[in-house]
């Protein structure tokens, strides 16, 4: 089944701002949430569909892939089974993260006789930041995908601590106000019945514990700047400015939190010879006037290689030739492109009085007089 587009699941234009996004996600959540909708399995598909929606279109770099690529920008294996993300949410990932976006968590609980819908039972640390760097390919890497080892300076774990940030486990503690849940609630009185929120604990921000002694390498954050070799797997046919996404290779979260996400922009090499047009490439090819005439076979880069073509006897200055399927691949695609070979006939600026006497002999034969349309 083919996904509605984003911007019409949500109701906004491509233009909306980021403001405007989160109200029609508030709207379109409300209208369909669980809650609201007892065992309607409709209305969860459609509230599942509103929190991929957003989740896409209110963060920047996502959304300027969907903008650029649609739904093929998150299909599964976009990264050519290299972790690159995308793809649907559960009804834990909506409620973990998307609960601000109602203010206090309507996710957290909502109608009816003091009921309330669990989410998980803590948060961890803070979540890193994503990472950004450019990686360059050549012609032969961009058309039959390549594996990069790329080092990278970041954020990475502290190995000491393992990530809570204390200097021993003596120094973690349950908090106090939450008792180790990250969470506390509160039941208000609505016209609809009893409405139970939960928000995140104001004293460990959601952790569950507190650290009492700070782990003395990374200051108590659970992370040092440190170096990761990172293996990247590039699908086939990827464009110069295309991004993709590795999720938790970017910068490692404070106290255990998840890890940021690996921005790569593709930065395409230009060819000594050859020049892309979408998925095809193209070869401009020189001939003589003596080849154009009698013809000939030459040889002519490819991407993988060189190939031998015929120039039939009569050729025209401007004919192309097309050697089919020597292009690019389509990205998450069967497609394939050709190679395109324009036909130049290359004329001498300076020629000898021999030449000279030999051309102006030609120039006289009917023969040699231009007839386009035979």
């Amino acid at each position: 089944m083919s996904k509605r587009d984003y911007y019409e699941v949500l109701g906004v234009t491509k233009s909306a701002s980021t403001d405007e996004i989160k109200k029609a996600y508030r709207k379109v959540a409300m209208q369909f949430h669980p809650d609201r909708n007892p065992g309607d399995k409709a209305a969860e598909e459609k509230f599942k569909e509103a929190a991929s929606a957003y989740d896409v279109l209110s963060d920047g770099d996502k959304k300027a892939k969907y903008d650029r690529f649609g739904h093929s920008a998150f299909s599964p294996g976009a990264g050519g089974g290299g972790g690159f993300s995308g793809g649907g949410m559960d009804m834990n990932d909506i409620f973990s993260q998307f609960g601000d976006v109602f203010g206090e968590d309507m996710f957290g609980g909502f109608f009816g006789g003091g009921g309330s819908r669990s989410r998980s039972s803590r948060s961890r640390g803070q979540r890193g930041s994503n990472l950004r760097i450019k990686l360059k390919m050549n012609f032969e890497e961009i058309a039959n995908g390549a594996n990069k080892q790329v080092k990278v300076k970041k954020h990475v774990l502290c190995t000491t601590c393992g990530g809570n940030g204390a200097k021993d486990k003596n120094s973690v503690q349950t908090c106090g106000t939450c008792n180790g849940s990250g969470q506390v609630k509160r039941v208000t009185n609505t016209f609809l019945g009893q409405m139970q929120t939960v928000n995140t604990c104001p004293t460990c921000n959601g952790e569950g514990n507190t650290v009492t002694a700070k782990c003395a390498p990374c200051k108590g954050e659970g992370r040092v700047y440190g170096e990761e070799t990172i293996s990247i797997d590039i699908p086939g046919g990827v464009q110069d400015g295309m991004q993709l996404s590795m999720s938790g290779k970017g910068n490692a979260g404070e106290r255990g939190g998840s890890a940021g996400d690996l921005i790569i922009m593709i930065e395409e090499e230009a060819h000594e010879s050859l020049h892309r047009d979408g998925l095809n490439v193209s070869f401009d090819l020189y001939i003589t006037i003596p080849d154009a005439v009698f013809g000939t076979s030459i040889e002519v880069p490819t991407i993988d290689g060189r190939a031998k073509i015929k120039i039939p006897p009569g050729t025209q200055s401007g004919k192309v030739f097309r050697l089919k399927g020597k292009g690019f691949p389509e990205v998450q695609g069967y497609a394939k492109g050709d190679q395109l070979i324009n036909v130049n006939v290359w004329t001498p600026q300076h020629v000898s009085a021999e030449e000279k006497a030999i051309l102006e002999k030609m120039q006289q034969s009917p023969n040699f007089q231009p007839k386009p349309t035979k």
